[in-house]
């Protein structure tokens, strides 16, 4: 008998009679919201007209999810969908019966390049301003966000953690198992929740907001750091590569770290933007 470990097995979400609210989706609307909130507060700082924002809401929430759509159907699921076009963009599964699935494929990866390209767009058009700009501002709710997409992913017992082989843990009784796993998601979350504290820090109470990058290029390296660590806990999402020396999501992380590294470290004027 397991005493420590810890059984999970929440319902999907608030049922409120008519409809459900499900959990997952309900982290998403905390982050995109906490997001907003945050946001304003540095425009507010910077002196860039609040109406702005609902611009920024835009951009930001359909490139979070197309993104992070398109990243899992290429990264991790191409094999299927590449038979399944439509099932890209539809919350629904044909084969081998129809069922309404929902977009429970996500991939953070993919999230990550879609709302750079968002926001390289949004600085053109909208805020007139360099792209670094915003991407240095637009990292800090980006961290927050993450923090609750986990969480969801908690609750959703998806994108778990490897057997602890101990009572140590998290059963996670919707998978049909009675052993422990390692709450990864958790561990996750509270990582990202350490990267929200640094990078609000770096931006309110030092200088380096004024070099352009620095703060872009901080939040990709211990973002991505933490990931390529964390990969090594959980079970791989694609079986066929679970023999790789680094899975899907470690060989995706290492780009992001150079990238990082190279925004932090790069010779640059200071800029009071």
């Amino acid at each position: 008998m397991l005493i420590n470990a810890i059984r999970w097995n929440p319902s999907e979400g608030l049922d409120l009679g008519i409809l459900t609210i499900h959990y997952y989706s309900l982290m998403f609307l905390i982050a995109f919201g906490l997001g907003w909130y945050i946001m304003k507060s540095i425009y507010t700082r910077e002196g860039i007209e609040i109406e702005k924002l609902d611009s920024l809401f835009i951009y930001t929430v359909i490139a979070t999810l197309l993104g992070a759509r398109l990243g899992h159907v290429i990264f991790y699921d191409w094999d299927y969908f590449q038979n399944h076009l439509l099932e890209i963009f539809l919350p629904v599964r044909f084969e081998p019966e129809f069922e309404f699935t929902g977009f429970r494929g996500l991939a953070s990866h993919g999230a990550a390049i879609g709302i750079i390209v968002a926001m390289y767009l949004y600085a053109k058009r909208i805020l007139k301003k360099p792209v670094l700009w915003i991407l240095d501002r637009i990292v800090i709710p980006v961290a927050s966000g993450a923090i609750f997409v986990r969480i969801g992913n908690f609750i959703n017992s998806e994108i778990v953690g490897k057997p602890t082989n101990s009572d140590y843990g998290v059963i996670f009784e919707k998978l049909g198992e009675d052993f422990a796993r390692h709450p990864a998601q958790l561990y996750e979350s509270g990582c990202y929740l350490i990267i929200f504290i640094i990078l609000w820090f770096m931006y309110w109470k030092t200088e380096k907001r004024f070099k352009l990058g620095y703060i872009f290029g901080l939040f990709l390296v211990l973002l991505w750091t933490v990931r390529f660590f964390i990969e090594f806990i959980k079970e791989p999402q694609v079986e066929e590569r679970a023999t790789w020396l680094l899975n899907t999501g470690q060989w995706l992380s290492v780009p992001f770290v150079l990238a990082g590294l190279y925004f932090m470290y790069r010779p640059t004027k200071r800029r009071t933007v």
